[in-house]
């Protein structure tokens, strides 16, 4: 009689948690905002490094953590490369535009061109950059593949999508999407995309019908993209393999409601009371100044001066107020409910995984900021 050997059942699938403190991040976003202010912007780079930190860092997966090892030093030194790259292109068209006037509507097209393909070249560079500065288990994630070819794939697609008004989209991000992942590691486990233009497109096809009147009908926008982005965070999930590690996302399509408008209503609040603000600065003025409310904001006014600066200090505080908003909400909410629908299936293939790849450099993201492209 011969033995047979039975096969172990497979491990229940391992949940994504998300123990970060909400307190604690949007402390951590209105410090680093008003920073910003303070360093004209430049504070970003580090801002940037702070909230992958603690996001990386809050998140487990089967019990660990992962951990984020790049620098807010590195994403400012790939940004000054980028801009000295970017600003004799800019140069040379400002002076090529002043000798042609006549075409310089003409010569807009190759520079807009130009500028798509090197912000999809810096899109995919950004993203190889933060795969190789992520770490689970000891483990590096990392990435190979030409930025220049994945350039050249989006351009491709980026025509098809403007000849079919769109429809073409759920085919472009999964081919897309197919490149990246194929060319994405986490140590000896190559990745790979599951992920089907024609299901994207099957779940959200009345998406494209209404959006036409979406656009004309502002409560229903909100709604639609709402909508949209849940299906298509959820299609993009369930479509990622690492070796024999699949992941499967339950996202709710009614996910993103509330986030999304409480973005919206937090916006439309501040931007009442800096109205009031601005009203209240003028009636002050007005008073002090002893001049009618109308000649304080006249343009040859010279009490209009007092005025800018009282107006661009509450507008300094609009932007704090909506920068920690946006951040709040549209990376740490949206990250927990995301992370909240995950499940990991196979997550014992990940056990014996060998180290490998080398850490890419922070250029990309730097032309990714540059071009206003960057990604989270």
């Amino acid at each position: 009689m011969s033995f047979i050997p039975q096969v172990p059942p497979p491990l229940p699938p391992a949940q994504v948690s998300f123990t970060g403190e909400r307190g604690e991040f949007r402390s951590m976003v209105t410090k680093g905002a008003a920073l910003e202010l303070v360093t004209f912007g430049f504070y970003r780079f580090w801002l940037a490094t702070d909230i992958r930190r603690h996001l990386w860092a809050n998140t487990s997966l089967d019990g660990d953590s992962a951990e984020y090892t790049g620098r807010g030093k590195e994403l400012f030194i790939g940004f000054l490369v980028a801009l000295a790259i970017l600003l004799p292109i800019y140069l040379a068209y400002f002076l090529i535009t002043i000798e042609a006037e006549r075409l310089q509507e003409l010569a807009s097209i190759p520079l807009f061109l130009a500028f798509y393909a090197f912000g999809q070249f810096a899109i995919y560079r950004a993203r190889r950059y933060r795969l190789t500065r992520t770490i689970w288990r000891g483990v590096r994630f990392w990435m190979d593949g030409s930025g220049w070819a994945y350039a050249g794939r989006a351009m491709l697609w980026g025509l098809l999508l403007v000849v079919t008004l769109g429809l073409a989209l759920p085919w472009r991000e999964a081919a897309l999407e197919r490149y990246k992942m194929q060319h994405s590691h986490y140590g000896n486990l190559q990745g790979k995309f599951d992920g089907r233009g024609w299901e994207f497109f099957k779940n959200a096809w009345w998406l494209w019908l209404l959006s036409p009147i979406a656009l004309l009908v502002f409560p229903a926008l909100p709604f639609l993209y709402a909508e949209f982005k849940a299906r298509e965070w959820r299609w993009w999930l369930s479509g990622i393999r690492f070796g024999g590690v699949r992941l499967e996302s339950t996202l709710p399509s009614t996910a993103f409601y509330g986030v999304y408008w409480s973005v919206i209503g937090w916006s439309m609040l501040f931007s009442m009371i800096f109205g009031a603000y601005t009203g209240a600065c003028t009636g002050l003025v007005a008073s002090i100044s002893g001049v009618s409310f109308e000649q304080v904001i006249g343009p040859n006014s010279q009490t209009s001066i007092p005025l800018l600066v009282l107006i661009g200090i509450g507008y300094l505080g609009l932007a704090l107020a909506l920068s920690t908003v946006m951040r709040v909400y549209l990376q740490r909410d949206l990250w927990t409910v995301v992370l909240a629908s995950a499940n990991v299936h196979g997550i014992e293939a990940a056990a014996n995984v060998r180290a490998g790849g080398e850490l890419a450099s922070a250029l990309g993201e730097g032309f990714a900021d540059g071009l206003d492209v960057a990604g989270f």
